[in-house]
């Protein structure tokens, strides 16, 4: 048995992997109703956190998104995408404790109604305001605070419909930027575990806010998918090491779940449906900070594709899937383009419940940390001054994102 098989088995065989619910339960549930206009998504870059150094990003402008939405949503034609993920800013909406202002979400709200299109909202994209951390003790009460009175707002907008919601976007993350490496607030070390249990509050809280006024509302989380590998010819400490972190990257969902800090009160039903955000530098070696080469040309065994991955975390929940990220920086985003296509190829015809795609972001953003540099990550290149908003198809992407679009169309009559 290979080293990857040895994993994969330790996987199947845990028994953590089951959770407190049966077959059953998951096909007599709402959850496994496809609430997406579209299979193909738009990520438009929403990031409102403080950065390594101290500054608030304010990407959905840096970007020039909040000022030019509309154009934005118009180009989405080109590729026939209705479904959108968003973001609230939590930062810039709650302008101090308990009091928000809704004007820029209006905005994008309005957007969307105007150009059909369905928008899934992040309440919190990793920024927080000013006057809070995870670690505060009234975390938790702000944001369930902020569930209700988004809901509330968002339904006096529009009263019908299907409202999809990320509470956190990527908890794993977050507690690692914030708790671990000093990249954002509270700005710890050691204190990734910590920073993610008070997330996790935060997170069920919210749940629990947002389904008091609005049972019908969809949760989809958004969660790094991981494949963490031992060293060639690895010691049995190794194998361990590779085994137990391939296992912390679902605390968040057993969390969630209730199968894991009971006291944190999570539920099964509070997993509806599981996004996994995925890129190329998401596989690598423990000890090294070596990535797996994503084209995976030497064959290396321990390289996971896309398809299998997706399939070991559906084994393990039984709930819908969604890709709720991906893309790739500069000349290589048709070859990953390509890929894509080959694995949800792969994911549909096993059979799974796989409800879509998100390209993100789909114009290009900045750098966190160096705003002056630009990720080229995008289906459009961009950079903005303050005398001009540049939106330049990348045409080679574009290519190979219609590409793929018409093969899973023919193949599997995806819109």
């Amino acid at each position: 048995m290979t080293q990857t098989e040895m994993l994969l088995n330790v996987h199947s065989n845990s028994p953590k992997i089951q959770l407190g619910c049966n077959d059953n339960d998951t096909q007599n549930s709402n959850n496994t109703v496809n609430p997406f206009k579209t299979f193909w998504m738009a990520g438009f870059e929403c990031a409102d956190h403080l950065n390594a150094f101290g500054h608030r990003v304010d990407l959905i402008n840096e970007t020039g998104h909040l000022r030019f939405v509309g154009d934005d949503y118009k180009r989405l034609s080109l590729f026939g995408i209705k479904t959108v993920r968003e973001g609230i800013r939590w930062s810039f909406a709650e302008q101090s404790p308990y009091r928000y202002n809704f004007t820029e979400v209006e905005q994008l709200i309005i957007a969307a109604k105007e150009n059909n299109i369905q928008q899934i909202w992040d309440l919190c994209h990793f920024g927080f305001p000013d006057d809070l951390t995870p670690l505060h003790p009234m975390f938790a009460r702000r944001f369930a605070a902020l569930c209700s009175a988004f809901v509330l707002f968002f339904r006096r907008i529009n009263p019908s419909g299907v409202l999809i919601i990320t509470p956190i976007n990527e908890v794993s993350f977050l507690s690692w930027l914030g708790g671990d490496v000093r990249g954002t607030a509270p700005y710890c070390i050691r204190q990734g575990w910590e920073v993610k249990y008070h997330l996790m509050k935060a997170y069920i809280e919210g749940i629990e806010a947002i389904r008091q006024i609005d049972s019908a509302v969809r949760i989809l989380t958004t969660e790094p998918l991981v494949n963490i590998v031992p060293p060639l010819n690895a010691d049995p400490n190794q194998f361990a090491e590779a085994v137990r972190l391939n296992e912390d990257q679902f605390q968040v969902t057993d969390m969630l779940s209730g199968r894991i800090c009971p006291e944190l009160k999570g539920k099964p039903e509070y997993l509806d449906i599981l996004g996994y955000n995925y890129y190329y530098n998401n596989q690598w070696i423990i000890g090294t900070g070596d990535v797996l080469p994503w084209r995976n040309e030497t064959n290396d065994e321990r390289f996971l594709p896309l398809s299998k991955l997706l399939s070991v975390v559906y084994q393990r929940y039984k709930r819908p899937i969604v890709l709720s990220e991906t893309s790739h920086p500069r000349e290589d985003r048709p070859l990953w383009i390509k890929m894509l296509a080959d694995e949800c190829a792969a994911v549909l015809s096993s059979g799974l419940p796989f409800f879509g795609v998100c390209w993100y972001p789909m114009i290009d953003r900045p750098d966190w940390d160096n705003t002056n540099i630009w990720h080229e990550s995008g289906l459009w290149d961009g950079a903005s001054t303050p005398d001009e908003i540049r939106r330049i198809l990348h045409k080679p992407s574009a290519a190979a994102f219609m590409n793929a679009q018409a093969r899973l169309k023919a193949a599997f009559s995806l819109i």
